[in-house]
């Protein structure tokens, strides 16, 4: 197994209990580009961290590495106490199996800027797919709730119809329920809403809107400032790599204290 280094001092100690994520000195790279240069990010239960920054500085790279898409060069990384993708031996990380990643994996949903559903099931079938195949649910019991997800994001009259035939914006809230259905602790959002038409970003929006309300832990990264401001509990600008400025949603974007996030908020503003 890969054997990943840890900066710092070794055996250091475990996520406190009240954090659902917490990163600790993230580093990715690509080749000889250096994606992630030292993440740290801690993340509550039933808070909202949203991620901004400039194409390229970072942000989906990191969404990614929090559920082990893709692996992280050094560092730690914990959902809900447990060590991502990694067991520690000896001060050493090593990689775990690709069976025990992806059983992680089921508690942490994903939404990505594409939809990603099979074009020839319907929503339903996209919805119930995942808790039938992974997670060996009862048939009867998995329909009703993806029924009622389907409900919840506003698609309840178009259980039959294909990806086809739903707009950019009914697919994107049919990928959200799908994530939904496995029951996740923890929602990660990657620019949900950059592929959709403008006049189909707020339907998506009201959904996560809806989520948040109900004390749903997400980390979206995203451009939409307004949703940051409204529904963020926090906001991390990255830019290059690295965190360059944290904190409330609204004082970061009212009054940015770096000259980089000033810079960035003025363009997008």
């Amino acid at each position: 197994m890969t054997e990943l280094a840890i900066p710092g001092q070794a055996g250091a100690p475990a996520a406190e209990s009240d954090l659902m994520v917490r990163a600790e000195q993230v580093h990715k790279s690509f080749g000889s580009i250096e994606v992630l240069k030292g993440i740290d990010l801690e993340v509550r239960p039933g808070e909202v961290a949203c991620l901004l920054g400039p194409s390229g500085s970072g942000k989906s790279t990191f969404l990614r590495c929090i559920n082990h898409l893709e692996k992280i060069n050094a560092g730690r990384i914990w959902v809900d106490g447990e060590l991502i993708g990694y067991r520690e031996r000896g001060g050493k990380l090593h990689e775990m199996r690709e069976k025990e990643v992806a059983a992680q994996r089921r508690s942490i949903g994903m939404v990505f800027q594409r939809f990603n559903l099979f074009p020839h099931k319907t929503a339903l079938e996209n919805v119930t797919e995942a808790p039938l195949l992974v997670r060996k649910e009862k048939r009867a019991e998995v329909r009703d709730r993806a029924a009622a997800l389907l409900e919840r994001v506003g698609l309840g009259d178009r259980l039959h119809s294909y990806p086809s035939q739903l707009s950019g914006g009914q697919q994107q809230r049919v990928a959200i329920a799908r994530a939904l259905a496995m029951q996740p602790k923890l929602m990660l959002f990657d620019e949900p809403t950059s592929a959709l038409d403008p006049e189909l970003v707020g339907e998506v929006l009201d959904v996560m809107k809806d989520l948040a309300r109900d004390g749903m832990t997400m980390i979206v990264v995203t451009h939409e400032i307004g949703f940051a401001r409204e529904v963020g509990d926090s906001l991390v600008f990255m830019d290059g790599g690295v965190v360059v400025e944290r904190g409330n949603p609204r004082e970061v974007i009212a009054d940015p204290k770096h000259e980089r996030t000033k810079a960035f908020l003025a363009k997008v503003l």
